[in-house]
């Protein structure tokens, strides 16, 4: 939506996706004929920075986001008012993640009392990880209610 009205100032998008929302992933799949590859993930995010997700090293995505060298992320929530935010920018690192970027994102989405035991579970069920940092440079948004 481009409609002005419900267009979210930039506090108001930065703020939304700093919030702990499932988002959309979307990246190129690279193949002709194919749509883009869209799954839901984690992310991180902090006003004004760099958006981050983590991925295992060996996965298709991780191929595809190295390949594509940008991606987009959609969040959004349906109460007190349906609201979006979509950002899309270029990857401007990709480094392997550490134990403390695990922990750091885990505890952003999971309660204290069940994040250790899934930092030990993701830890051994997904090998290596790589943290993809994107410079936010386009964003789409809207809050569709009062």
């Amino acid at each position: 939506m481009s409609d002005k009205s419900t267009a979210l100032s930039r506090e108001e998008r930065e703020e939304f996706l700093s919030e702990p929302h499932i988002a959309a992933l979307s990246v190129a799949s690279g193949d002709e004929g194919r749509a883009p590859l869209t799954l839901p993930i984690w992310y991180q995010y902090e006003p004004g920075g760099e958006l981050w997700v983590m991925t295992a090293t060996a996965s298709r995505k991780a191929g595809l986001l190295t390949r594509a060298g940008r991606f987009s992320l959609m969040v959004d929530r349906l109460v007190p008012t349906v609201r979006y935010v979509s950002v899309e920018g270029p990857i401007v690192s990709a480094e392997p993640a550490t134990p403390e970027q695990l922990e750091e994102i885990t505890r952003r989405y999971l309660p204290p009392e069940k994040a250790a035991a899934y930092v030990e579970t993701a830890a051994a069920a997904f090998g290596d990880q790589t943290v993809f940092r994107m410079k936010p440079q386009r964003w789409l948004t809207a809050d569709l209610g009062a």
